[in-house]
C-alpha cells in the first residue's frame, strides 16, 4: 500500500500543535507529508517546508493557492488529506473549501468558531463523499475505550454521576503580549466567543458524553474571566443534566496556578465507578460495590481489557504510550476509512457531529453564564 499523501495548513515554526500532529500522523506510518501552507509569513513558511523536506513547489503561500494548485494535479500525485491546524476562526472556511475541492479533512478542534458554521458545514460535508475528523485526541487513549466498554457492559450499572474537570495554570498570569498561543485563544475573532470553553472545556465535555454513552441535554453554567483585561473567558464551570437521567459537574480553567494538563473523569453508577485521568492514562480504575477496587493497566498482553483498547496499544504492559500515540490513534482510524472509501466519518475519529455537540456546549455554556435563567437545554444530537 502507499502511504495517504498528507497536506497540513498552520503548523509552522513555533507552533506547538503541527508539529504534534506531524508526529503522531507518522508514527504509524500510513501518512506521508506532501506539501504545506504552515505560515502566512514567508520566512517561516519556507524554513518550515526546508525543515520537513517539502519540495519547494509544494510549499505553498496561503491555504487557498494550496488547495486549488494541488486539486489540479493527477489524482497519483495530488494530497488525499488536509490537516487543519490554525487558528479556530478558519477551521471552517478551510473545511469547507477543502472538501469542495475534494480532500478528506482532518481538523484541530472546536470545529469552527460558531454554531451556525458548523451546521453549515456539516450540511457540505454530508451532500459530499469526503471524511472529516476531529481532534479530539484524548478519546485516542486505550483505557478511554476501555471505560466506555466497561459502562456500555454495565459493570457500574445505572450511570448516576458524572464528574469531569480539566484545569491548567498557563494563563495564570497575562501571557498574550509575548506568547503567541496565548494571544489568539483569548483574541475573540480568532478563538471565537469562548476561550477556555473552547480551548479544554470541550475535550472534558467529548469526554463525559464518550465514556458514558449519555446526552448532555442541559447544563448551568458560571464564566469566568480571572486576569484582568483578558478578552475571553479562562475559567468556569457547569452543573449538567442528561437525557438518560444522570447529573454532573464539568469544570474547565486555566488559572489554576501549578497545574500542568489535568483532564480527570470519575463515572459513578448503582454498582460501582470509573476513574481515568489524562497525566497517568495508562491507568483506569475501577471501584466495584462489595470489592476491593482494581487498577487495570494498558499494554499488550495486559489482562481484562477489551479488544477497543487492545487495538489502540503498541507494546507490552509496563511500557508507557501517550499523547503523540492517543493522536496516532485518531490518525490511523483516519487512514483506513480513507483506504475504504468511508464516507463523512471514519470509525473510531471522532467526527462533524462532535463538532456540532462541541459548539452547542460552548454556546450554551455562554448563554447560561450571562444568563439569570440559568438551566438551558444543550441543542444537537448525542454525538
Amino acid at each position: 500500500m502507499r502511504k495517504i499523501r498528507l497536506g497540513m495548513i498552520g503548523g509552522g515554526e513555533g507552533a506547538f500543535i503541527g508539529a504534534v500532529h506531524r508526529h503522531a500522523a507518522a508514527l504509524d506510518g500510513q501518512y506521508e507529508l506532501v506539501c504545506g501552507a504552515f505560515s502566512r509569513d514567508e520566512g517561516n513558511n519556507q524554513r518550515t517546508a526546508d525543515s520537513l523536506s517539502i519540495v519547494p513547489d509544494r510549499a505553498y503561500a496561503s491555504w487557498e493557492t494550496m488547495l486549488e494548485t494541488e486539486a489540479a494535479k493527477s489524482e497519483e500525485e495530488r494530497m488525499q488529506v488536509v490537516v487543519i491546524v490554525t487558528p479556530n476562526h478558519l477551521h471552517v472556511p478551510i473545511s469547507k473549501a477543502a472538501i469542495k475541492h475534494g480532500f478528506h479533512v482532518f481538523c484541530e478542534k472546536p470545529a469552527g468558531a460558531n454554531f451556525a458554521e458548523v451546521n453549515e458545514l456539516a450540511d457540505i460535508l454530508r451532500a459530499s463523499d469526503r471524511l472529516y475528523g476531529l481532534a479530539h485526541t484524548y478519546l485516542g487513549y486505550p483505557m478511554v475505550w476501555q471505560a466506555k466498554h466497561m459502562v456500555e457492559q454495565g459493570h457500574i450499572g445505572t450511570v448516576r454521576k458524572i464528574f469531569v474537570e480539566y484545569p491548567q495554570g498557563w494563563l495564570s498570569a497575562p501571557e498574550e503580549a509575548d506568547n503567541k498561543q496565548a494571544s489568539w485563544r483569548t483574541d475573540p475573532a480568532q478563538a471565537g466567543g469562548s476561550g477556555c470553553m473552547g480551548d479544554i472545556g470541550t475535550h472534558a465535555f467529548s469526554m463525559a458524553e464518550f465514556v458514558t454513552g449519555h446526552t448532555v441535554s442541559h447544563l448551568c453554567a458560571q464564566m469566568n474571566t480571572v486576569v484582568e483585561d483578558r478578552r475571553l473567558d479562562d475559567d468556569g464551570a457547569a452543573f449538567l443534566k442528561t437525557t438518560e437521567g444522570a447529573t454532573g459537574v464539568l469544570i474547565a480553567s486555566q488559572v489554576c496556578a501549578g497545574e500542568e494538563n489535568g483532564l480527570k473523569i470519575r463515572v459513578y453508577g448503582d454498582k460501582g465507578g470509573l476513574e481515568w485521568q489524562q497525566m497517568e492514562p495508562n491507568s483506569l480504575i475501577y471501584r466495584p460495590v462489595g470489592a476491593p477496587y482494581q487498577v487495570l493497566r494498558a499494554g499488550l498482553g495486559q489482562p481484562g481489557l477489551c479488544e477497543e483498547a487492545v487495538s489502540r496499544c503498541r507494546i507490552p504492559g509496563g511500557h508507557p504510550e501517550g499523547y503523540l500515540e492517543a493522536m496516532a490513534n485518531l490518525y490511523t482510524s483516519f487512514a483506513n476509512a480513507v483506504r475504504q472509501g468511508d464516507k463523512h466519518t471514519a470509525d473510531g475519529v471522532p467526527g462533524i457531529v462532535y463538532g456540532q455537540r462541541g459548539m452547542a456546549f460552548i454556546e450554551t455554556m455562554v448563554a447560561s453564564g450571562a444568563s439569570d435563567t440559568k438551566w438551558l437545554p444543550v441543542p444537537g444530537e448525542q454525538q
